[in-house]
């Protein structure tokens, strides 16, 4: 049986700065809403907002090519790094229910979002009842609020959109990705 890595030529430059990059992804979060059946999903910005800023950090541009496909849409996710190196994470088809622009849209949002969820080995957030009833920490709250208030960021806001009347409410699978966009608005600053 062939081994598939046998096939990828590696390139030193961007496979050392995409390791380096998946140091700093953030969690992928389930913040968009499936009306129909009353669920949660991580949409595609989201996945983008995960994994966008550490590749570039580490000199690493994204582009999603797509391919001819008569029965659906074939999404590419290709790393380009400044050095010149590119790294494909291969092509994924997904299958248009029907042949018109809104379901091929739909066909070619959904294969970009997986596709760039496999390529840079991250999963939407735990779904898992038991992991979402944990709540942060009082320690974990007062340093959210002190981060907040340093950068100018309502608790308020904060409070509402996780759907709690106290920080310490928050749910504690949020709390690495609610500091981690504090301290990218800090910095930004």
């Amino acid at each position: 049986m062939n081994n598939p890595l046998d096939s990828i030529q590696l390139q030193p430059k961007i496979a050392a700065a995409f390791v380096a990059a998946q140091r700093n992804f953030a969690p992928a979060l389930k913040t968009a809403t499936n009306p129909h059946f009353r669920t949660r999903y991580v949409d595609l910005s989201g996945c983008v907002e995960a994994v966008m800023d550490a590749l570039n950090e580490q000199g690493i541009g994204l582009v999603q090519k797509t391919h001819q496909d008569d029965t659906g849409v074939t999404v590419e996710t290709v790393f380009i790094h400044e050095s010149g190196e590119v790294m494909s994470a291969g092509q994924l088809h997904v299958p248009s229910s029907k042949q018109d622009p809104q379901s091929y849209g739909s066909a070619l949002t959904y294969a970009r979002r997986y596709s760039l969820m496999a390529a840079c080995g991250i999963a939407p957030e735990d779904d898992d009842g038991n992991a979402a009833s944990k709540t942060i920490t009082d320690e974990q709250a007062a340093n959210i609020e002190a981060l907040a208030s340093e950068v100018g960021k309502s608790i308020a806001d904060i409070q509402k959109y996780f759907g709690v009347k106290a920080t310490n409410k928050i749910p504690a699978a949020k709390y690495e990705a609610i500091i981690k966009s504090l301290e990218k608005k800090r910095s930004a600053e």
